[in-house]
């Protein structure tokens, strides 16, 4: 009996990404890489209410407040932040939506059932 064939490894995306949708991914990863930006959609995760406002963010992560509110800015015009006016603060909490689409874009395939190889007479 001849040895089944595998395949080198598994495919990375469950579909292929058309040219749109890879560039609002390449756009939500550009905005992602940064470890300031990381710490603070962390934070932002962590809290109770899974939203934060500035005034929050500055002493946990160590950075200036312009500097707190240009990430943010950052994130928030990559949609991966929501933010919400109340009086004179802003508040911030993670976008679902673009969570579940960098999810989707990096899931690895649905298990398939192995292939036969046909056999050669």
């Amino acid at each position: 009996m001849a040895p089944r064939a595998t395949p080198c490894c598994a495919p990375v995306l469950q579909v292929r990404l058309d040219q749109a949708s890879a560039e609002d991914l390449a756009a939500i990863f550009k905005a992602l890489a940064d470890p300031g930006r990381l710490r603070l959609l962390s934070f932002i995760a962590a809290q109770p209410a899974a939203e934060a406002c500035v005034c929050h963010l500055t002493e946990p992560s160590g950075l200036s407040q312009p500097t707190v509110s240009h990430h943010l800015k950052v994130l928030n015009d990559a949609g991966i932040l929501e933010r919400d006016k109340r009086g004179s603060w802003v508040y911030y909490r993670i976008a679902p939506e673009r969570l579940e689409a960098i999810r989707a874009a990096l899931a690895p395939a649905p298990a398939s059932p192995p292939r036969r190889v046909a056999k050669r007479s």
